[in-house]
Protein backbone atom coordinates (compact mmCIF):
# COMPACT_ATOMS: atom_id res chain seq x y z
CA UNK A 1 0.00 0.00 0.00
CA UNK A 2 1.55 3.32 -0.96
CA UNK A 3 0.89 6.68 0.94
CA UNK A 4 -0.77 9.72 -0.40
CA UNK A 5 1.64 11.73 -1.75
CA UNK A 6 2.62 14.81 0.41
CA UNK A 7 1.10 18.70 -0.64
CA UNK A 8 3.89 21.24 0.12
CA UNK A 9 4.09 25.22 -0.85
CA UNK A 10 7.51 26.71 -1.99
CA UNK A 11 8.53 27.22 0.99
CA UNK A 12 8.07 23.78 2.37
CA UNK A 13 10.17 22.53 -0.23
CA UNK A 14 12.75 25.19 0.76
CA UNK A 15 13.07 23.78 4.42
CA UNK A 16 13.83 19.98 3.19
CA UNK A 17 17.17 21.63 0.94
CA UNK A 18 20.17 21.24 2.57
CA UNK A 19 23.59 22.28 1.12
CA UNK A 20 25.95 19.50 2.07
CA UNK A 21 29.68 19.63 0.42
CA UNK A 22 28.38 22.71 -1.55
CA UNK A 23 25.49 21.06 -3.42
CA UNK A 24 22.08 21.91 -2.57
CA UNK A 25 20.65 18.29 -1.68
CA UNK A 26 16.94 16.84 -0.63
CA UNK A 27 17.22 13.68 1.88
CA UNK A 28 15.87 10.56 0.27
CA UNK A 29 13.53 10.28 2.82
CA UNK A 30 12.19 13.90 2.86
CA UNK A 31 12.04 12.97 -1.14
CA UNK A 32 10.05 9.55 -0.51
CA UNK A 33 6.90 11.58 1.61
CA UNK A 34 7.23 14.08 -1.32
CA UNK A 35 6.05 11.28 -3.61
CA UNK A 36 4.19 9.51 -1.37
CA UNK A 37 6.52 5.95 -1.15
CA UNK A 38 9.38 4.36 1.82
CA UNK A 39 12.47 5.87 1.64
CA UNK A 40 13.62 1.91 1.29
CA UNK A 41 10.92 1.47 -2.33
CA UNK A 42 12.55 5.32 -3.60
CA UNK A 43 16.02 4.00 -3.28
CA UNK A 44 15.35 0.72 -4.51
CA UNK A 45 13.75 2.85 -7.62
CA UNK A 46 16.99 4.74 -8.24
CA UNK A 47 19.23 1.90 -7.60
CA UNK A 48 17.20 0.17 -10.33
CA UNK A 49 17.04 2.41 -12.60
CA UNK A 50 20.37 4.43 -12.45
CA UNK A 51 20.84 4.86 -16.09
CA UNK A 52 17.75 6.87 -16.04
CA UNK A 53 19.46 9.46 -13.58
CA UNK A 54 22.27 11.85 -13.89
CA UNK A 55 25.77 10.67 -12.56
CA UNK A 56 25.17 13.44 -9.69
CA UNK A 57 21.58 12.73 -9.04
CA UNK A 58 22.61 10.94 -5.51
CA UNK A 59 25.63 10.58 -2.82
CA UNK A 60 25.47 8.94 0.05
CA UNK A 61 27.08 10.28 3.38
CA UNK A 62 29.15 8.17 5.75
CA UNK A 63 28.32 6.99 8.46
CA UNK A 64 30.46 9.37 10.84
CA UNK A 65 31.59 11.69 8.43
CA UNK A 66 31.53 14.79 9.90
CA UNK A 67 29.76 17.58 7.11
CA UNK A 68 28.11 20.85 7.44
CA UNK A 69 24.34 21.13 6.96
CA UNK A 70 23.17 24.48 6.38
Amino acid sequence: MSELPAKYDADGLRDRIFTIRGEKVILDADLATIYGVQTKVLNQAVKRHADKFPADFMFRLAKYCPTQIR
